[in-house]
């Protein structure tokens, strides 16, 4: 039986594990075993080995790029649909009483971005094959560059400075990590690598994704501080209906009806179940933001999306043909 259809307690205690790890993740900084000072060691080691080991390890000799439309449609629909959201939750911000330009911007910037990363990774693992997996991440170079270009002269507003060279931001190590892993699997770098250097790439990318739950929930630990306090709870609402709402059911929808192959459409079905992003909380700290407001939003999005996240995995592998592994 596909895993997604199941039922909704089992997709439940699938996307558990998750959720634990965060918050083994927030326990460890509150008691002190996971220290601020550790963070930049410890995120330079996830973002520059364990990530692109994980990369490597996925992409090599998949038969997800024997279709080309993965390595084009992929990144296209991951920049498309966070434009999506930035655009839905920018005009829909006045019906929840949000006028004022800076609380606008914010709200659209944290609400309109989903969770790309850490959180899909492993329940794409878990539900589907490694081609999902390898395409996912060319489709989260959409993402970031949606992140950085859209993502940024939102929050900022017209009228504020640029935000000096973005290509550098956009051009990270996962990416070009991404480049190499490509270039390698077309010149079959799976079969003349030394079996000891393969295995080895392989047990550094199974430690990324822990990893960086686990510095996630100690980021959640961090900016609980920031949590403002200014307007009602109620104003949250509005952030849960689009980012748990409207705007998977969008996404489903181009999952749906655009032409492209069934690895993307799960790859689409997953991020639509996903709340948001974290990183707008620590973008909206330097670009003029509210981290207050973006903390509140990631923090409800995120509590809800235990129980929205196995409902849209549930519906959406009903409602898109042809998705079940």
């Amino acid at each position: 039986m596909d895993p997604l259809q199941t039922g909704f307690l089992p997709l439940l205690a699938a996307v558990a594990p998750v959720f634990l790890i965060l918050g083994l993740g927030y326990g460890m900084r509150r008691i002190g075993w996971l220290t601020e000072e550790a963070d930049s060691s410890l995120m330079r080691v996830i973002v520059n080995l364990l990530y692109p080991c994980l990369i490597l390890d996925t992409i090599l000799g998949n038969r997800a790029f024997d279709n080309p439309q993965n390595l084009f449609l992929a990144p296209l629909s991951g920049f498309f649909t966070v434009c999506l959201g930035y655009a839905v939750s920018w005009w829909a911000a006045p019906c929840f009483g949000i006028h004022q330009p800076a609380m606008r911007r914010t709200f659209a910037f944290a609400t309109g971005l989903y969770n790309y990363g850490y959180v899909p990774l492993p329940l794409i693992q878990k539900f589907f094959d490694p081609e999902t997996t390898a395409v996912l991440f060319i489709h989260n170079v959409g993402v970031e560059t949606a992140l950085w270009t859209a993502g940024l002269f939102l929050l900022r507003g017209p009228d504020q400075p640029g935000t000096g060279a973005l290509w550098r931001r956009i051009l990270n190590v996962p990416l070009l990590a991404i480049a190499a892993a490509l270039t390698l699997h077309f010149l079959n770098a799976r079969v003349w690598l030394p079996p000891f250097a393969t295995q080895a790439v392989h047990s550094l990318g199974a430690a990324a994704i822990p990893m960086g739950l686990l510095l996630t929930g100690a980021t959640f630990a961090d900016q609980m501080g920031s949590l403002s306090s200014e307007r009602p709870w109620s104003t949250d609402s509005g952030s849960i209906l689009l980012r748990l709402g409207l705007l998977p059911a969008l996404m489903l929808l181009v999952a749906r009806w655009a032409p492209c192959p069934v690895e993307l459409r799960r790859v689409m079905l997953v991020q639509a179940a996903m709340p948001c992003a974290v990183i707008p909380v620590l973008l909206s700290r330097h670009y003029g933001g509210q981290p207050g407001l973006a903390m509140r939003i990631v923090l409800a999005t995120s509590a809800l999306g235990f129980f929205t996240i196995p409902f849209w995995l549930q519906k959406g592998a009903q409602w898109i043909p042809g998705i079940a592994r």
